[in-house]
């Protein structure tokens, strides 16, 4: 009886004051926002199909955050209602009364009751679903698809395609998280007013230290040994010769007699390199610091930095990301390109010429996209069409295939509105198109007792074969 008393007391004024237009657009608003997330859970759960990115952000983001703005809007709407109430004096001395004992009044109370405990249980799967989708490769690459589009065309190629975006740009902990937030919190406002760089600068300085992310899965620090590492480039003559390059990578590691390599020298526990760069994208490195195996660290000082110590820059300890700096995000260059699509047999190479063709049209300046896709194939066709008729009627299918495959090729590279072409984002490993590796070991890097950092081939690699049509290594180990 007492209980039913104190429930009455406390529902009576609340019945009374809640009668007002601010708590009945809070009631609707979560009541139909939740009716809502409730249907489509249903729907997700049952139907199958996958979630379309702006369909996301509505049922993800904008539905929860109705649902919790309706929940605020009711008990607003009681103090709103209570205090207009008692500047005109008209404050009941008693509420009128509610009584429990009415089966009516009771399965109301009992209504609410449960309906609090769903809402509860609403926004706690709301919040947890909205997280998880602004976790997705979806939210992530597809969402702001303009913006995100070069970069996640080129994570679709890579063999981190399948590790989700966060695992490396956030990784684990509530602090990167928060920090990853309010980063895209920025990005988004930037993106809503139109007013995002082109191309999107690398983010060097924004992304978690590589022991915390990358090596979740990989080691540097385990022996490798060596590697051998074969790599086949195409003549521009009509014959698409090929050209092997076969070389042992001396990846090394962390062995019983130390570190040694490629990883054991660059990567270390102790830190054994660190390194100063002042131009914000780490492609230019005036100063280097290394421990070398008499436990001694030597600074050398680049020439092209007259030989001083930079006035300032960031001094980082190497690392991964250093080397690899688009593990996931490693866009192509238009002859390495149609390299692999020759070697993996989706470019034929009987096609006379179509090595050189297929990079010059790849290199050449399209307005926008969509007129590079049509002209791409086109003008492989014609160039068959009128130089080798009789391989343009006998070799149609095959002429078709490249076409289509200098397609792809330009689609997940080049992306004109973004101004991202060709070469747009360097990558430091190796040395070949960018000068990776050459940035430290140029020859030019000295320390005070004479020692230098070298441009020597057999530091890293051992060349087995250079750029040969039979290399006959690999016919001894049986690959040929």
């Amino acid at each position: 009886m007492e209980l039913r008393q104190r429930l009455s007391r406390w529902a009576r004024p609340v019945a009374y004051f809640g009668t007002n237009p601010i708590s009945v657009v809070g009631a609707v608003l979560t009541t139909s926002a939740g009716i809502m997330l409730v249907a489509f859970w249903a729907f997700d759960l049952f139907g199958g199909r996958p979630i379309h990115p702006y369909a996301g952000i509505v049922l993800f983001l904008i539905l929860p955050g109705l649902f919790v703005l309706g929940l605020v809007l009711m008990p607003i709407g009681l103090w709103w209602r209570r205090r207009s109430i008692r500047r005109r004096g008209e404050v009941p001395a008693e509420y009128p009364p509610v009584h429990l004992s009415r089966p009516a009044l009771r399965n109301a109370a009992m209504f609410v009751a449960v309906a609090t405990i769903l809402n509860l249980a609403i926004v706690g799967t709301g919040t947890y679903r909205g997280i998880e989708y602004m976790d997705s490769q979806q939210f992530c690459g597809m969402t702001c698809h303009k913006v995100m589009a070069p970069e996640f065309s080129a994570y679709l190629a890579t063999p981190h395609s399948h590790v989700a975006c966060v695992e490396c740009h956030i990784g684990p902990g509530a602090t990167w998280f928060l920090r990853a937030k309010l980063t895209g919190t920025r990005q988004l406002i930037a993106v809503t007013r139109d007013t995002y760089s082109r191309p999107i600068p690398v983010p060097v300085h924004q992304l978690r230290p590589a022991q915390e992310t990358c090596e979740h899965c990989h080691w540097p620090r385990r022996f490798v040994g060596d590697k051998l590492v074969i790599k086949t480039k195409y003549s521009d003559d009509e014959a698409n010769t090929p050209l092997v390059t076969v070389l042992l990578m001396k990846v090394g590691g962390h062995g019983a007699g130390g570190p040694t390599g490629i990883h054991g020298r660059h990567v270390d526990e102790a830190g054994r390199v660190s390194f100063v760069s002042n131009e914000g994208r780490r492609l230019v490195i005036p100063a280097v610091r290394y421990l070398d195996d008499a436990g001694k660290m030597v600074d050398f000082l680049s020439e092209d930095a007259g030989g001083k110590p930079p006035a300032e820059g960031e001094r980082r300890t190497m690392d991964c990301m250093d080397c690899h700096n688009r593990p996931a995000h490693t866009f192509e260059l238009p002859d390495r390109a149609v390299d692999d699509a020759l070697t993996a047999g989706a470019i034929s190479r009987a096609l006379p010429f179509v090595r050189k063709k297929s990079v010059e049209l790849l290199k050449t300046e399209y307005p926008d996209r969509d007129t590079a896709q049509r002209e791409l194939g086109e003008r492989l066709a014609e160039y068959y069409r009128k130089e080798y008729p009789k391989i343009y009627e006998s070799r149609r299918s095959e002429i078709d295939a490249a076409g289509a495959q200098i397609q792809a090729i330009y689609e997940r590279n080049v992306f004109p509105n973004m101004k991202v072409t060709w070469g747009t984002y360097p990558n430091h490993l190796g040395h070949e198109a960018f000068p990776g590796c050459f940035r430290c070991h140029d020859d030019k890097h000295k320390a005070a007792d004479g020692r230098v950092i070298k441009q020597d081939c057999d530091a890293c690699h051992t060349v087995v074969a250079m750029e040969e049509s039979n290399p006959k290594i690999l016919a001894d180990l049986g690959m040929r």
